[in-house]
């Protein structure tokens, strides 16, 4: 569905405001996301259609479980993987008739229909040229006061591996530098990344092309955790059960859908020295600081009629990434029990783990130790190799339901004997890491335990499953529950949603956990120069720079405060920066805590 009928379809929903009033598409607009994103449900899709520039911005779009199913076409998340067993075991069934291998011919022409179609002739996104190809001419979004600049924060960003000529299509932030460049912000372990390098290798310019809007499939085809070499816009076909025209770049040798918003050709020079990009508040809830990245030249931009200009704001979760990745973790649950670990009954990643931090399994236990077999096979799996905090579990219970949860591992686990860490890569994100991309990571097997596993009687069995406490009342001693982790002093340890996603970003399992005397502590303060560790005769040594939490500023605040009634968007909404103000230390993206 295009991104014109699928706002269409949004406002017959009753899911979707229409705002008249100007609003500044520098932090304005993000503020104002902001208050709906974190609203009940995820509040509603917004359209901003007065922004300064010729274009509507639409945020928020796929901000709720119900927009992410209209965005695919779908009744509900569980639908798609439904349909990859089906197709899955269609072809791999060991015994098949010949007649029964006859009857997989119509499948495999629907796989065939799937394909993306090449097409001759100019697409609708090509109806407009943008005059000198001017970046400025869009209402890029500056989202949160210390970012470096104005950030593409939705593009589907194109690049071809110039060995077999596969493309790939990813999702990359973009700063705006310029009117004709922007950084290219893809990390080491992304696929662009690896292209741009083999480009370098080459000897080449890289040619690069940035898509927006269009089938709000291809939105989500672009974020997906596709293995190297499958084609996001055959993923989309299969999606929307309808292949994919693609039509000719004007001015480089690529090919987009012919139904996008918005083209942005260019290239970058694989030989040019990388320029200085960020910061920006990213989906961790923390700024991501600046660093070196490729700079993308642009060479054409053209638009369909009466385009839409697609954004997203992240930060603080819940933001409408979280729905994405839900969605991604019902499609892909079934081609992940299917090729990596069969066992996988089901999985659950918190909104407060931002993707990567907490991921819950559910599995089929029928021997020891498959809940560390499963944790390895994980983090051996795709970008599942950036978690850091998994929690496997078995047998009759909902683990989309916490309650139940909690009381699943405080029965089932005892610290001294179900407690598994390691090390592997991480995200290039993750700021408390001791090294960049490499850390610490923790397996909590809350199994029902075989013979073979019950080393030694739960010491604990009395003991509530988790405390949280500041660091000021934390003496060592008094250890009233199986877990207790440790925050700053600013930290309310009352707010679980906001104390659980601090303790996702701010651990490097190995260094910031021990065990002691049977009970797991845990150090979840903010990780900088002159952090003191909570452990007795355990040397803190941190090196890197620790980012400040993204938070709207005051000025911000006061300026959406003023225009709200003007907004005509409903109930007031206070700002959700308010309630995180007081653990902003500093007035940059870097955080800066001179107190131990």
């Amino acid at each position: 569905m295009i991104l014109s009928d699928f706002i269409k379809l949004l406002e017959s929903k009753n899911e979707l405001i229409r705002i008249k009033e100007f609003v500044d598409p520098a932090l304005e607009i993000a503020e104002i996301t902001d208050r709906f994103s974190k609203s009940e449900n995820g509040g509603k899709s917004l359209l901003f259609e007065n922004t300064g520039t010729d274009f509507p911005v639409i945020t928020n779009a796929f901000g709720s479980e119900k927009r992410m199913c209209y965005a695919l076409g779908i009744n509900n998340l569980d639908d798609i993987s439904k349909r990859i067993n089906q197709l899955f075991t269609s072809f791999v069934s060991p015994k098949m008739s010949f007649f029964e291998k006859l009857s997989l011919l119509p499948k495999l022409k629907q796989v065939a229909d799937w394909m993306p179609k090449y097409k001759s002739g100019k697409g609708k996104c090509q109806d407009i040229i943008i005059p000198n190809s001017d970046l400025n001419q869009l209402p890029v979004l500056k989202c949160y006061p210390f970012d470096g600049g104005r950030f593409i924060t939705l593009p589907m960003v194109h690049t071809i591996n110039p060995e077999n000529n596969i493309r790939n299509v990813g999702m990359y932030r973009m700063q705006i530098f310029d009117e004709k460049t922007t950084g290219m912000h893809w990390h080491k372990h992304k696929t662009g990344a690896t292209h741009f390098e083999m480009y370098k290798r080459l000897n080449r310019i890289m040619p690069v092309v940035v898509t927006l809007g269009g089938d709000t499939i291809y939105t989500y085809a672009a974020t997906a955790p596709l293995p190297d070499g499958i084609d996001e816009y055959l993923f989309a076909g299969f999606l929307r059960k309808q292949s994919v025209d693609l039509v000719k770049c004007m001015t480089q040798p690529m090919y987009v859908p012919s139904d996008v918003d918005f083209v942005i050709e260019g290239y970058v020079d694989t030989h040019e020295p990388l320029c200085t990009e960020g910061p920006f508040g990213d989906h961790t809830g923390f700024y991501s600081l600046e660093d070196l990245f490729p700079k993308f030249h642009v060479t054409c931009i053209t638009h369909k009629k009466n385009a839409i200009y697609p954004a997203t704001v992240v930060g603080i979760p819940p933001h409408e990434d979280a729905y994405i990745a839900k969605a991604t973790e019902r499609i892909f649950l079934e081609p992940v029990r299917l090729v990596v670990s069969p066992e996988i009954e089901d999985l659950d990643m918190p909104v407060e783990g931002v993707f990567h931090n907490i991921t819950i399994v559910k599995i089929k236990k029928t021997y020891a130790g498959q809940a560390i077999k499963t944790a390895n096979a994980l983090w051996g799996a795709g970008q599942m190799m950036f978690n850091k905090i998994m929690i496997v579990v078995n047998g009759n219970i909902d683990i989309h339901n916490y309650t139940d949860l909690i009381e699943t591992v405080n029965k089932n686990i005892n610290i001294d004997s179900d407690i598994y860490f390691t090390k592997g890569p991480l995200d290039i994100l993750d700021h408390a890491a001791q090294s960049s991309g490499f850390g610490g990571k923790i397996c909590i097997d809350a199994t029902e335990k075989f013979a073979e596993e019950k080393s030694m009687e739960n010491k604990s069995e009395n003991q509530k499953l988790y405390e949280f406490i500041n660091k000021n009342k934390f003496d060592g001693k008094n250890i009233n529950a199986k877990i207790t982790v440790v925050f700053d002093d600013f930290v309310d340890v009352k707010n679980l949603q906001h104390a659980v996603w601090l303790l996702g970003n701010n651990i490097d399992a190995v260094r910031d956990c021990a065990i002691i005397g049977g009970n797991l502590i845990v150090d979840a303060c903010m990780k900088h120069k002159n952090h003191k560790s909570i452990f007795e005769n355990r040397e803190f040594i941190f090196t890197r720079r620790c980012p400040n939490i993204v938070c709207s500023s005051a000025q911000t605040i006061e300026t959406v405060d003023a225009k709200w009634e003007r907004l005509n968007v409903g109930e007031f909404i206070s700002s959700p920066s308010e309630k995180v103000k007081n653990l902003v230390f500093s007035q940059n993206a870097e955080y800066i805590n001179q107190k131990n």
